[in-house]
């Protein structure tokens, strides 16, 4: 299958039209009719509707291969590149938002003081952004955090054979209004907040779909939270919009908050960093700083 025919295939169904497609990939409209018609060809069936512009089942079911497909060609790509590129002073980071930890911060500065005139930038993205923008190469390294079993790795996204080493570890929290009924207990059960007030916080708390999973069901949402400002989502804790689960250490002494342990299920704040083959550079000394941190 011809990656360029897909790519092509891939613009169309997102953008619904043929124009649109051939806008963003700068070819002519009839170029882009031209390999839908050869991909269509090459599989023997017909993938997009024409009138509206729209997937087939078949082309549905390929859709959902695509990106992976075109992720893992942009991986090896991008691998391959920087194994064979001079070495750069360019240091691309990006961390989720509850994954920046002191042993990243102290080795970035650590790796700018072993090679002077890096460059560098620490973005902060979404969790599930993080693996794929290191696989095609728009990241040197990446930190995600989210919440496991203590023996267990994060579920990441499977985009491309990524390195994963785990750097830090710490405790879950609820965290509650101040004055809550339930913040002076010495712990708390998640199945017993099932029930709760939940704030939907995505990317900066734990994902209320990992509270169903890991307590069987119930934690609806009472209001939503999209930011990566973990002062944001504690302040309407304290204002009683709902709770949260976030590291104890996130959520410890913030005004207007109690931080009561989560003791069931055995959960932990995990962060563990993710990258690719690494030439030697100030990233490869990153990774070796941040991997041979103390964990907490």
């Amino acid at each position: 299958m011809d990656p360029h025919l897909l790519r092509t295939f891939v613009s169309v169904a997102r953008h619904g039209s043929f124009s649109g497609a051939a806008r963003e990939l700068g070819f002519t409209q009839s170029a882009v009719s031209q390999q839908i018609a050869a991909l269509e060809a090459d599989l023997r069936t017909a993938l997009l509707t024409r009138r509206p512009v729209a997937p087939t089942p078949a082309g549905a079911r390929l859709l959902e291969h695509a990106g992976p497909l075109l992720l893992r060609l942009e991986a090896a790509r991008a691998e391959i590149a920087a194994l064979a590129a001079a070495p750069t002073t360019r240091l691309a980071v990006g961390v989720s938002p509850l994954a920046l930890t002191p042993g990243l911060a102290g080795a970035l500065a650590e790796a700018e003081r072993r090679h002077p005139g890096t460059t560098t930038t620490v973005r902060v993205l979404g969790r599930d952004a993080i693996p794929a923008a290191v696989a095609a190469g728009k990241l040197d390294l990446g930190l995600v955090d989210g919440a496991t079993a203590p023996s267990d790795p994060l579920p990441l996204p499977d985009v491309a054979p990524l390195t994963t080493v785990p750097v830090a570890r710490q405790p879950l929290a609820v965290a509650l209004p101040a004055g809550h009924p339930l913040g002076r207990r010495p712990g708390l059960r998640l199945a017993d907040l099932a029930d709760a007030r939940w704030l939907h916080a995505p990317e900066c708390g734990v994902p209320l779909d990992r509270l169903r999973a890991a307590a069987g069901g119930g934690f609806r949402p009472a209001a939503g939270y999209h930011g990566a400002d973990v002062r944001g989502l504690l302040h309407l804790v304290a204002a009683g919009h709902g709770l949260a689960l976030l590291p104890h250490g996130a959520a410890e002494g913030a005004p207007g908050v109690v931080a009561v342990p989560l003791t069931a299920p055995r959960l932990v704040h995990r962060v563990e960093l993710v990258h690719l083959a690494l030439p030697a550079g100030p990233a490869a000394l990153v990774a070796e700083l941040t991997a041979d941190a103390p964990h907490g």
